[in-house]
């Protein structure tokens, strides 16, 4: 028996089954090839094996009722074995819809089940394992349509929909998303990604991972087409429609305590089994889902982890050549922020149930996370940070306990850069260099102060949009030392 691309089980000649429903050839018929033949001396297929024949056959019946069930059951094993009823009774007890395009995931629920462990060690106690009669060596003729009474929005979701979805004929579509990561040991001219390490001084580096043109024009059709429309968690600001660092800032403002942490490697830490979940909470088929997570998971490959400038602790260094070495989010890729977001929803939830207890409110921009509340919390500020470490820690991300602060309303809180004491601010000393830079402009040229910034005009109009989004007096002043510039 060997198994095509998608999962499903073929017979040795791989010959597709009749029209309309998965055909099933016995072993005893079955061409004498060297598959076939190895199938003979070895037939037992093993617990996982017999669950996922058994998940492929109840998905592909003509009714998702027990008799039916119970009779594909029946065919597959050449027998109505006395535990079929009882299995059955624990699968449609969890799954009381068929869960098209999860083969896998119901194969699992069988497994789990008492009665099947329980079936398939007696039997091979007895030196008589349970060996399937028959095996699955087609499909269904095409994918299901919307019209079929028995299909779901899973199942129309198949590879040959992503592959109109993202424009990609299906060759491409399997070498885009390199669910292998056989990419990382390809030549230079032809890797998915760019790569730029930028320095920190006195911290570990960043490193930017660009995908290609094309690449990076399939990741944007994936965050337009299936990762916006997702709802994300109201704690999330960045990178989310309609929020932003402002919006976040803003519900924190007045507090008696305001609590600041920084996570580490952040989009590295987010890993492939995040992102599949997020794909199949979001109704897409296991067989599509894995290959929306490769398009937007890489690994890094050696050569360009051996690159990394120096900087941070020998600690911090190789925790992150871990999380780059394995498959991540890239930074880089226009799809990670969203995904990012959606991966750790759960997380979202955790930690504003904890602040929601000590009477806060938690609100996270990416990385930053901000927790704010009364002067009960400033009184316990030690055991709510380490509270949220835990939880930080238990959903798979760690805090950078150098960049914790906590802050009385008797000195300056900001939370993304803002200040959020009485309402949401910009610094006085950010100000104040941005009106010294203005002023310089005004009598020695915007050359003397551009320091090799491309399109400096502009660069200087963003940031006194920025300051005027916050205070508008301090904006006006600083447009009005704009309009005096020489350009």
């Amino acid at each position: 028996m060997v198994s095509d691309e998608r999962g499903h089980h073929r017979g040795s000649d791989g010959a597709p089954g009749a029209p309309g429903r998965p055909a099933l050839i016995s072993r005893a018929t079955a061409p004498t090839s060297a598959a076939s033949r190895a199938l003979a001396r070895t037939p037992d297929p093993g617990t996982a094996g017999l669950a996922l024949l058994l998940a492929e056959a109840f998905l592909e019946a003509s009714a998702w009722q027990r008799e039916e069930l119970v009779r594909v059951g029946a065919e597959l094993l050449g027998a109505r074995r006395r535990w079929l009823g009882p299995l059955l009774r624990g699968v449609l007890g969890g799954y009381p819809r068929r869960p098209g395009g999860a083969p896998r995931e119901l194969a699992r629920w069988i497994e789990a089940q008492p009665v099947f462990v329980e079936a398939v060690s007696t039997a091979r106690a007895a030196g008589r394992p349970i060996v399937p009669v028959r095996y699955l060596v087609g499909e269904r003729d095409g994918p299901r349509t919307p019209e079929d009474p028995e299909a779901s929005e899973a199942e129309c979701r198949d590879l040959a929909w992503l592959a109109r979805e993202l424009g990609l004929p299906p060759g491409e579509l399997e070498w885009f998303a390199d669910t292998r990561h056989w990419n990382r040991r390809a030549g230079l001219l032809l890797q998915h990604y760019r790569y730029v390490w930028r320095s920190r001084p006195g911290r570990v580096p960043r490193l930017l991972e660009v995908p290609g043109i094309r690449l990076r024009t399939v990741q944007r059709r994936v965050l337009d087409r299936h990762l916006l429309p997702i709802p994300l968690h109201p704690a999330a600001h960045g990178f989310v429609p309609g929020r932003s660092a402002r919006s976040g800032a803003t519900l924190h403002t007045g507090s008696a305590v305001v609590i600041t942490l920084d996570l580490v490697s952040f989009f590295a830490r987010v890993t492939p089994g995040r992102v599949f979940g997020v794909f199949r909470q979001a109704g897409y088929p296991e067989a599509t889902a894995h290959v929306l997570t490769g398009l937007c998971t890489h690994s890094v490959p050696e050569a360009v982890l051996r690159a990394m400038p120096d900087g941070g602790t020998a600690e911090e260094r190789f925790g992150l050549t871990q999380a780059l070495r394995a498959p991540h989010l890239p930074q880089g890729a226009p799809s990670s922020p969203a995904l990012a977001n959606l991966a750790v929803r759960r997380l979202d939830a955790r930690l504003t149930g904890w602040a929601e207890a000590a009477g806060g409110v938690y609100t996270r921009y990416a990385d930053d996370l901000a927790f704010s509340g009364p002067a009960e919390l400033a009184r316990r500020a030690d055991a709510f940070v380490r509270g949220a470490d835990r939880i930080v820690t238990a959903e798979g991300h760690a805090v950078n306990p150098r960049k914790t602060r906590v802050r009385g309303s008797s000195v300056r809180q900001s939370v993304t850069g803002i200040v959020v004491n009485a309402r949401p601010n910009v610094a006085r000393t950010e100000y104040e260099v941005l009106k010294a830079i203005l002023h310089n402009c005004t009598l020695h040229g915007p050359e003397s102060q551009s320091r090799g910034q491309g399109d400096f005009r502009s660069h200087l109009a963003g940031r006194i949009a920025w300051v005027s989004s916050l205070n508008a007096l301090r904006g006006k002043k600083l447009r009005d030392a704009f309009e005096r510039i020489s350009w």
